[in-house]
């Protein structure tokens, strides 16, 4: 999700914190005795890094996903850098996370994502059709090969390229890899069906220990309903396929409604969606859903909920949810960042899961996405993960 043009109220001014707070309870959303569901997280701390740090040649900003890589220990991250101030790119960092939060982020490395003849991305500015979106980012438990989400474009325009999302595979290097196939109806079109613009595929896992791939829409197609506002949430599909791509089953995730009314004096509207999902290990129905929603004159609200799909309807062969019985997947909150006293609530869109607490809690790591803007900041935050 991107938000570069949009401007907060607060601005970072602590460039490099470390903060210990007590345990915070997350506030129960939905039925709380859901069988499957229920862990709860308490904050560790948080630490932000130097705004547009200087990296071997690279500005360090646009961190929108986050995952472990097995084979190294080391976390990957991708930045949504559109080839405008770098070539679209990912970076590799050794990051301390115990009892007492995020100790230290120290970066290791950075490569360029190669299109299949080595070349870098452009800029979306080329107008050629070849521009990325990367989004999200996740280490195959198989290989540690990257597979990538990008968003593409759906042109705001007829004279605009139509840039179909993908999610893609590279190596540790970034060298093309391959393609992963997702759905039919995730594809953009120049109809009124599909994803809206910018609300495309952000959110991958594996599951299953990498025998299945998930993914998640950032927000609802456009056949499925409008999105959502003050009054109704809205339904985001969720699909799970194998490692050829075939999708075994699709879902719908109760996305949120917004949390406050906009400032009216300003000209944008809320953006709210999934950036993010995660597999449980050991439960091939359980995932973490990332929810991050802005409004201008509220700021940002960020959300993870425990959700399952036990018990959701297969929605794969509905063209439209829109006026449908439909069971969607079942959630409860599990932290509420404006409940955890963080030093400030930013545009957080990366998850993963860090090591285990010697407690037998299981750190979740999260990390947010700059924009490259003056008054955000690169954020990463450690939580305690307790199940039921």
């Amino acid at each position: 999700m991107r938000t570069s043009l949009i401007r907060r109220a607060c601005v970072v001014a602590l460039m490099m914190v470390t903060t210990m707070a007590p345990a915070a309870a997350a506030r129960p959303a939905g039925d709380t005795k859901t069988p499957g569901i229920g862990g709860h997280a308490r904050l560790l701390g948080e630490r932000i890094i130097p705004h547009k740090l200087a990296f071997r040649g690279t500005t360090v900003g646009g961190l929108s996903g986050i995952d472990r890589n097995p084979c190294t220990g080391e976390y990957v991250m991708i930045s949504d850098d559109r080839s405008v101030l770098q070539p679209a790119r990912f970076y590799t960092a050794r990051i301390a996370v115990d009892g007492t939060g995020v100790r230290s982020v120290d970066f290791t490395g950075t490569h360029p994502l190669r299109q299949p003849d080595g070349s870098v991305h452009p800029p979306a500015s080329a107008r050629d059709g070849k521009a990325v979106d990367p989004e999200e980012l996740r280490v195959d438990p198989r290989s540690c090969r990257y597979w990538w989400s990008q968003e593409g474009d759906r042109p705001a325009s007829a004279a605009d390229p139509l840039i179909q999302q993908s999610v893609r595979i590279a190596g540790p290097t970034g060298a093309y890899r391959g393609r992963f196939r997702l759905p039919a109806d995730y594809q953009y079109t120049r109809e009124d069906r599909g994803p809206r613009r910018n609300k495309g595929v952000e959110a991958i896992t594996f599951g299953s220990r990498g025998a299945t791939f998930t993914s998640a829409l950032e927000g609802p197609l456009i056949q499925d309903g409008p999105e959502p506002d003050l009054r109704h949430g809205a339904l985001v599909r969720v699909t799970r396929q194998d490692r050829a791509g075939a999708v075994l089953r699709q879902f719908a995730y109760p996305l949120e409604k917004i949390f406050a009314a906009s400032d009216p004096s300003s000209p944008w509207a809320p953006d709210t969606g999934v950036p993010a999902i995660l597999a449980f290990p050991d439960d091939p129905d359980r995932y973490l859903v990332l929810e991050r929603t802005w409004v201008a004159g509220a700021g940002y609200r960020i959300r993870v909920f425990d959700a399952t799909t036990r018990g959701a309807t297969d929605v794969r062969r509905m063209s439209s949810l829109a006026g449908r019985a439909v069971v969607p997947m079942r959630k409860k909150l599990v932290a509420d960042f404006h409940d955890l006293k963080l030093s400030t609530v930013v545009n957080t869109e990366g998850l993963t899961w860090g090591p285990r607490l010697p407690s037998g809690e299981r750190t979740l790591l999260l990390v947010s996405d700059d924009n490259f803007a003056e008054d955000e900041a690169t954020q990463f935050v450690a939580l305690a993960f307790r199940d039921r």
